[in-house]
């Protein structure tokens, strides 16, 4: 129940759903009080246009990203743990494995893998299923992609049954314990990596964050300056500037969550 209802509430509490909500207010009121519809209407505008400017969104975003950078080269460990949310299962018409946004932290884990960082590989992320027809769990999706690369399938160990990233951390510390494996370089979008981490680190165990897949670089922040016509363009609305802002925006009412629930 609480899968179903942390995809079910979040949405309305993200800008979209925020304006469709006060959408629905409006025509009520147009019905009922045509002069109180304008409120909850440039209330819509103000929130589309503040959560959909580069500005504001990569703001939010480079708060997540630039917690857990690391400030030197990142360290031997006993194995590299992946979270799953990277991959898309081969169903048709794609002929293959795809690579999401996220699909970073797949080749970001085979190149620490290929530095000699780690011998193991383990693979964290099932499938949520809704209509019960045990699709192929993610892991098993990373594993192919990381195999196509060149890392031996000696070296992969599957976790294939967590739904989310407190499932990710619980099943991984029993493999961690299972094969007393004591420190582990932890790989997630830097978006993602603060909650995490808290979560690994409340379970004790010895992360040390790999972060991949940033979202807005140092030379993201500088076009923003560049000129005058970069500084008009950036406060327009844009797609993939709102999108971003709700990732930002879940992480942190994520981290809320888990907070309150003793996970993070």
């Amino acid at each position: 129940m609480f899968l179903f209802l942390s995809k079910l509430i979040p949405p309305f509490l993200y800008p979209l759903g925020l304006i469709l909500i006060l959408l629905l207010i409006a025509v009520v009121l147009l019905w009922r009080k045509p002069k109180l519809a304008s409120v909850p209407i440039l209330l819509s505008i103000v929130i589309l246009l503040v959560s959909s400017n580069a500005w504001v969104s990569d703001w939010l975003v480079h708060s997540l990203e630039v917690q857990n950078v690391p400030q030197t080269e990142l360290p031997k460990a006993d194995a590299i743990v992946v979270l799953g949310g990277c991959t898309k299962p081969a169903y048709a018409p794609r002929p293959w494995v795809d690579l999401s946004e996220e699909g970073d932290r797949v080749l970001h884990a085979a190149n620490l893998f290929k530095a000699g960082k780690a011998p193991k590989i383990i693979l964290s992320g099932g499938r949520v299923d809704w209509e019960g027809d045990n699709p192929v769990p993610e892991s098993e999706d990373m594993a192919i992609v990381l195999k196509s690369i060149g890392i031996p399938e000696a070296a992969l160990i599957q976790e294939s049954t967590s739904r989310n990233t407190r499932e990710n951390a619980v099943n991984v510390k029993q493999i961690l314990d299972a094969q007393n494996i004591r420190q582990v370089l932890l790989v997630t979008s830097a978006l993602h990596m603060p909650r995490s981490l808290r979560i690994f680190q409340k379970l004790q165990i010895n992360a040390i964050p790999a972060p991949t897949d940033f979202l807005v670089s140092e030379r993201n922040a500088d076009e923003l300056y560049d000129s005058a016509q970069a500084i008009t363009l950036s406060l327009l609305p844009d797609a993939d500037r709102l999108r971003n802002f709700t990732r930002a925006l879940r992480e942190y009412l994520g981290i809320a969550v888990y907070w309150l629930r003793g996970w993070a």
